[in-house]
């Protein structure tokens, strides 16, 4: 089993529920989230601060801005990680920075609480 946790702009949610389940995820959590990326600063906006312009300063001071994102949080059996993984890719790449991660990571144990299942039975 793992789990697949992607970070996704707050517009592409929607198609990424629909892409999950097309994918064949059934269960999934999505959370609030505020983060940010490495920050890359165009050189049109340094060079506007260099000339004076009041906006391109007030841009750059945003360096440490917090940007409101979705996490989204799957556990799938192995032979899916893939399509899942590729069906996020699909809906959320726009090739601009801010598109978002995704995390794999192994789950060595799932139990269900209601009907005390384990293992893959306890994801599907």
């Amino acid at each position: 089993m793992k789990e697949i946790m992607a970070v996704v702009r707050l517009n592409k949610m929607n198609q990424t529920k629909k892409a999950l389940t097309g994918a064949g995820v059934n269960g999934f959590y999505a959370h609030e989230a505020f983060g940010r990326g490495k920050g890359l600063v165009s050189s049109d906006l340094l060079e506007g601060a260099k000339e004076g312009f009041e906006e391109a300063v007030e841009l750059l001071g945003e360096k440490g801005r917090l940007y409101s994102k979705r996490v989204v949080t799957v556990v799938v059996p192995d032979d899916q990680v893939s399509d899942v993984v590729e069906a996020i890719i699909k809906v959320n790449q726009t090739g601009k920075p801010g598109d978002g991660k995704i995390f794999v990571t192994a789950v060595p144990e799932a139990h269900r609480v209601r009907t005390a299942e384990h293992g893959d039975k306890a994801i599907l």
